[in-house]
């Protein structure tokens, strides 16, 4: 399995669409055993770019904090899973998940940059 995650430094990029790169983790049985981090810079805001950047990586689900609907539907109709509402470390955010304790909040962001927390 791969997981995605935008990242801003160590940390969970809140905001999906403005991330620069993303970390692509390679995850075998609960495992992390390989971090790879992709440049995403000249794809931001182009939905359909990062999907297909990271499909071509083999992703199977992306873990963000904030993504727009648009990306959303974008990944969604690739395919892949998306856990939405995570923050932190993105380490510490891909072993949530693998280990069943990281959860999707539901969080879709709309396009004045307010989070709508349900």
């Amino acid at each position: 399995m791969k997981i995605a995650v935008p990242n801003n430094g160590n940390m969970v990029n809140q905001h999906f669409g403005m991330s620069k790169s993303f970390i692509i983790a390679t995850v075998e049985d609960k495992k992390i055993i390989q971090i790879e981090k992709i440049s995403a810079e000249e794809l931001a805001h182009q939905h359909q770019g990062l999907a297909d950047l990271l499909v071509k990586h083999g992703t199977n689900v992306v873990i963000t904090g904030g993504i727009g609907g648009g990306a959303l539907s974008g990944l969604q109709q690739n395919g892949l899973k998306i856990i939405k509402g995570a923050s932190g470390e993105y380490t510490k955010a891909i072993e949530e998940y693998i280990n069943g304790n990281l959860e999707d909040k539901n969080e879709v962001c709309n396009h004045h940059g307010e989070h709508n927390n349900h």
